[in-house]
């Protein structure tokens, strides 16, 4: 059973006795680095029955390659599969001013009652990012917390760590499967309200059910995609395009429209989730409508192959 994961700001973190244990970072792409620090934590909170809190920053990543890999709400849910009881979001516009001390001893013991504290070597904090684990170490110490420092993952069979910035190379070159490695089987997705487009693909016999890409979140190598689209309790299939429409629109926003094998439901205000499990082919303007169609159909037919493989 999936443990609810509740979200905190910093002046609404209820007091808890006994207090938490905390895993502290980013966490944007919850790769597999990320994912040992959180399952860790999660471990010695089930075993001394105390709370398993992720601290994360808000107010990061607005332009290009900064864009964040995940919203806040996508990452909540991930971390209540995970066994994770709270997210602690703390404003970065509050906390990038802050010394390394003042945000150990104000955030860490007295705001938050951090019992322990799980990390990774790279975790810097405070202002100018001034902070490190080592100085995480002298405060711990000080202050009878436990402090477990997790080593780097490295990709099975390189020897290159795994990182967020990784993660975000492999999307920009359409590798959706390297990305999927390196986070725990984890495919990338976009998760959002079905909107009206303006039913070009259903003019041309291939409705899709489209997703605003928020101008927040990262946008993978635009191009076409085998896709696992998730639907309340269903899971379907598709093909994925993720763009502009140059073809037909040549749109200002990028959104992701697909088309759903064997699907024929009026599904406007659904929110789905739409996981990219193979790159096809990149996003390029043709000719006409006829050459769009002809190119769709055969995306359809590659898609139906792959997914009679997995």
């Amino acid at each position: 059973m999936i443990k609810v994961c509740s979200r905190y700001n910093l002046d609404d973190l209820p007091f808890i006795p006994g207090g938490r244990v905390m895993a502290l970072g980013m966490f944007d792409g919850l790769h597999d680095g990320h994912l040992d620090i959180i399952k860790a934590a999660v471990r010695l909170a089930e075993n001394t029955g105390l709370l398993a809190c992720v601290q994360t920053f808000r107010g990061l990543g607005k332009n290009g390659d900064d864009r964040l890999l995940y919203t806040l709400d996508e990452r909540l849910h991930m971390l209540e599969e995970l066994g994770v009881n709270e997210m602690l979001v703390l404003n970065f516009s509050q906390v990038k001013d802050m010394s390394p001390e003042d945000y150990c001893d104000q955030i860490l013991k007295t705001r938050a009652g951090a019992a322990s504290l799980f990390t990774g070597r790279d975790y810097r904090f405070g202002k100018g990012a001034s902070g490190d684990v080592d100085l995480l170490k002298e405060f711990s110490k000080k202050n009878s917390i436990s402090l477990r420092v997790l080593p780097d993952r490295y990709l099975e069979g390189t020897d290159r760590k795994i990182s967020t910035s990784w993660l975000k190379e492999a999307l920009n070159d359409g590798d959706v499967e390297l990305f999927s490695k390196m986070c725990g089987g984890r495919f990338y997705s976009y998760t959002g309200r079905v909107c009206h487009g303006k039913q070009a693909g259903r003019k041309m016999g291939f409705p899709t059910a489209n997703l605003e890409i928020s101008e927040d979140k990262f946008v993978v190598r635009r191009g076409v995609y085998c896709s696992r689209v998730t639907l309340g309790s269903r899971v379907l299939y598709g093909v994925t395009n993720v763009g502009r429409r140059p073809t037909v629109e040549n749109a200002e926003n990028d959104v992701a429209e697909t088309f759903i094998f064997d699907f024929d439901e009026d599904i406007y205000g659904a929110v789905i989730k739409v996981e990219l499990m193979r790159f096809l082919r990149p996003e390029q303007a043709f000719t006409g409508v006829e050459d769009l169609t002809r190119a769709v159909e055969e995306n359809k037919a590659q898609a139906r192959s792959f997914f009679q493989t997995v």
